[in-house]
């Protein structure tokens, strides 16, 4: 169901709840028949490690909460399956990794809106009914190692500094956790809660995984609303109609984004990226223009759209986890796999605006 959709100013960081509902008291393992099986009248929590960190939808690099705690800390089942059937809705959280944080109440906000439901962040009965009924079954999936999955070329690890990325070959992935979770839209660490034995190294090996939604088809996009203010990009049809909807980092003040309204000019898959620091922003102590390879952990990631405005576009990230939650150089960021759908919609014309704050 599409209806037209303008939102701004509509959320704010404490506009979600985990729902209200009874806390279970033991721990309860993230089955695929836990997750698929989860509803409003549970919980169901995967307890972290002692001292680990907490994950992505938990808070932001700034240490700052990105909303109540449950009992126990991890994951749930029941915010998983919301957060897969609001990817399949098109209603992008960045990471499926279990966690009610902002990017899940964002698109939350999203799906409410564009249906005519109460907007509230959380899942109401009503959205409940709607976004499950549509989108909630069968929500997991089984994935069988390959031996191209475990043949890529991986790299040990991505350095920080960018004379030292330059010197790379490729920006490819640093193993099969990384590349499976960007295949299934996942948190690497949900990866591995959902399968705490496995190695990740031996062909045959078969993983749970999310089942998100296929990438958009047949729809084209002619214009992109960038919503700074609330880290979300939106997507319409000619007809004015929400095609797609994604969480997004958005400039900052040292690198603000544009203002106004630009247009697409072209998209560069898998691109290299240029660093200028007499055009852009300085990193580190380089002073000299570096050309970084291609790869899904080069700065901008696998996909570039470029902009009317010359040096901006809107791109991917070598870091999922934290869109929406730190600050760009002045472009828009996207997850690699929703930069990647975004680029097949759009075309040469493409209207972007950005809205004022962003």
């Amino acid at each position: 169901m599409k209806k037209s959709l303008f939102i701004t100013g509509m959320l704010t960081s404490c506009a979600y709840v985990l729902l209200a509902m009874s806390l279970a008291m033991g721990q309860t393992p993230l089955t695929q028949d836990a997750i698929e099986a989860a509803t409003p009248g549970q919980t169901l929590l995967l307890k972290q490690e002692e001292g680990s960190a907490p994950n992505s939808e938990t808070g932001s690099e700034t240490g700052s909460e990105a909303g109540p705690k449950a009992e126990h800390e991890g994951p749930s089942a029941l915010v998983a399956r919301v957060q897969i059937a609001l990817d399949r809705a098109g209603f992008s959280v960045g990471v499926i990794d279990g966690f009610a944080g902002d990017n899940y109440a964002s698109a939350l906000v999203g799906f409410q809106s564009v249906n005519q439901l109460e907007v509230t962040g959380t899942v109401t009965p009503e959205t409940w009914e709607l976004l499950v009924a549509s989108f909630g079954d069968a929500v997991m999936q089984t994935y069988t190692l390959t031996a191209e999955d475990l043949a890529m070329d991986y790299i040990a690890e991505v350095p920080s500094d960018y004379s030292e990325k330059a010197k790379l070959k490729a920006l490819s992935y640093t193993s099969p956790v990384e590349m499976l979770s960007e295949r299934f839209h996942m948190d690497e660490n949900f990866l591995r809660a959902l399968n705490p034995s496995a190695t990740f190294a031996n062909v045959g090996e078969v993983l749970l995984v999310a089942s998100p939604m296929r990438p958009i088809e047949n729809a084209s996009v002619k214009r992109i609303i960038v919503d700074g203010k609330n880290g979300r990009v939106q997507a319409y049809d000619a007809e004015g109609l929400l095609v797609a909807m994604y969480p997004a980092t958005v400039g900052s003040e040292s690198t603000p984004s544009p203002s106004g309204t630009h247009e697409v000019v072209a998209v560069a898959e898998n691109p290299t990226y240029t660093y200028n620091p007499k055009i852009n922003f300085t990193q580190g102590d380089n002073k000299e223009v570096l050309t970084i390879a291609a790869g899904p952990n080069g700065p901008v990631g696998s996909i570039w759209i470029d902009l009317s405005k010359p040096t901006y576009g809107i791109h991917g990230t070598p870091d999922p986890s934290k869109i929406a939650k730190t600050q760009s150089n002045g472009c828009v960021r996207l997850t690699n796999w929703d930069a990647a759908e975004l680029a097949k919609l759009v075309s040469t014309g493409t209207i972007v605006e950005f809205l004022e704050g962003s």
